[in-house]
Formats: C-alpha cells, sequence, structure tokens
C-alpha cells in the first residue's frame, strides 16, 4: 500500500506540472524505477503468503483427514454369543461376590457389637445380683436404669443382626445362582472363585454367630441366677416376718 500512495505521488507531480527542468525530469525517472522495484517485491510478498496459506490449509486438511481414515479402515471384532454370555456372567459373578462380601462384613460387625452388648448386660447383672439387699434406693435405681438400657441397646442390635442376615442370605443365594450360570456357560474359573467365596463367608458368619450365641447363653444363665436370687431374698424377707410375728405374739402372751 505504501508503495501505491508512491506511485500516486509521483504521478500527481507530473500531472500538475511540477516537471520544470531536466533535473525534475530525472528524479522522476528514479521515482518510477523505484516504484516498479517496490511493486515487483510487494507482488512476490503477496505470492509468497497465499502459497503458505495454502500449504497450511492442505496441511491441516491432511491431519483432520488421516484420522478419519484411519477410523474406517479399523477392524471390527467379530464376537460370538458364546463369548458375549461368557462376558455377562463374568458381570453377574464379580457383582454377587462383591454383594456377598459386604453383606457378610455388616452381619459379622452386627453379630459382633451384639455379642458384646449382651456381655457388658451380663456382666452389669451380676455386679446387680452381688449387691441385691444391700444397696441403698438410689443406687438400686442407678442399676435398673443401667441394665433396662443395655437391654434396650441389646434389643436394637438384635433387630440389625436379623436384618443383616436377611440380606446375607439373598446374597448366597444369589452367589449360588451366578456360580451355576457360570458353569454351564463354560465360566468354569468364574464359577470355583464363587463357590469359594461362598464358603469363606459362611466360616465367617458362622464364627460371629457361635460369639453371639455364647454371649446369649451366659445372659440366660445370668437371668436363671437372678430369679434363684430373688427367690431367696423373699423368702429371707417371709422368714422375717413369721419371726417378727411370733416374736410380738409371745410378747401379747
Amino acid at each position: 500500500m505504501q508503495v501505491v500512495r508512491q506511485c500516486s505521488a509521483c504521478a500527481s507531480r507530473a500531472a500538475g506540472g511540477f516537471v520544470r527542468n531536466q533535473t525534475d525530469m530525472s528524479l522522476l525517472r528514479s521515482s518510477k524505477r523505484a516504484c516498479v522495484r517496490d511493486l515487483s517485491s510487494e507482488s512476490a510478498s503477496l505470492s509468497s503468503t497465499k502459497s503458505g496459506v495454502e500449504n497450511a490449509a492442505h496441511m491441516a486438511f491432511a491431519s483432520l483427514s488421516v484420522p478419519r481414515g484411519l477410523c474406517v479402515v479399523q477392524p471390527v471384532e467379530n464376537l460370538s454369543h458364546e463369548s458375549l454370555i461368557r462376558r455377562a456372567i463374568s458381570v453377574v459373578t464379580d457383582g454377587s461376590s462383591t454383594f456377598l462380601s459386604q453383606s457378610t462384613l455388616a452381619l459379622v460387625d452386627a453379630l459382633t457389637v451384639y455379642s458384646e452388648a449382651v456381655h457388658t448386660r451380663s456382666a452389669l447383672q451380676r455386679r446387680y445380683l452381688a449387691s441385691f439387699g444391700k444397696l441403698t434406693p438410689a443406687e438400686e435405681d442407678s442399676f435398673q436404669q443401667a441394665i433396662n438400657g443395655l437391654r434396650a441397646e441389646a434389643s436394637d442390635r438384635l433387630d440389625e443382626c436379623k436384618r443383616f442376615e436377611s440380606s446375607w442370605i439373598n446374597a448366597v443365594n444369589l452367589c449360588k445362582m451366578a456360580a451355576e450360570a457360570a458353569c454351564t456357560s463354560g465360566a468354569e474359573q468364574a464359577s470355583i472363585t464363587v463357590r469359594t467365596n461362598i464358603q469363606v463367608a459362611q466360616l465367617q458368619v458362622e464364627e460371629a454367630q457361635k460369639l453371639s450365641a455364647d454371649a446369649d447363653k451366659k445372659l440366660a444363665e445370668t437371668k436363671v441366677e437372678e430369679i434363684q436370687r430373688m427367690a431367696e431374698y423373699a423368702s429371707s424377707l417371709d422368714d422375717s416376718e413369721e419371726h417378727e410375728v411370733h416374736e410380738a405374739y409371745l410378747r401379747e402372751d
């Protein structure tokens, strides 16, 4: 653009009659040659820029076209029905095993907490029975409140055990069906893995159930001891009352 403006200035100078002598004519010719050189240079620069833009466009198009071509030629795996079924069975066995693992953990934890609550209640009741008849009314009320609180807690934990046990039984049955389906579909290793998981879960639950059964047994023994202690205390009160009545009768005589 600058070259064009220079050429326009030269033409205006010639048209306006500014060429008055030989010197001006020489200056005009020199300016013309310079304008021609600048125009040639400007034209070459524009051609180079246009060529660069076209090359860049071609390269961009080529870069976008290559991945698309590769996607077209990628081979698609041809899966049979048997392989698809085995893949689905793998998903089922993994999901059922996870369900079994989580429900087993929940049930074992619930049984452990229940056993601890029952043992704590049994120990407190034994302390109460050992001090029975020697406590003040305030101390006896404190013992009774604590025992009732532990009884309620143990009852809540037992309800939780029953709820988790129901989920655990469903998980075991689901794993059994998944293992059978894996066996019939040819996934022998998956079937063996699921059956092993069932055996491990059953052993863990049996151990926890044994601990809770021992706690229930201790509590039952404590209740029997409590009944015996109450009967002995009531018998002693009756003997004391009869003795007092007999002494009063003798005094009247």
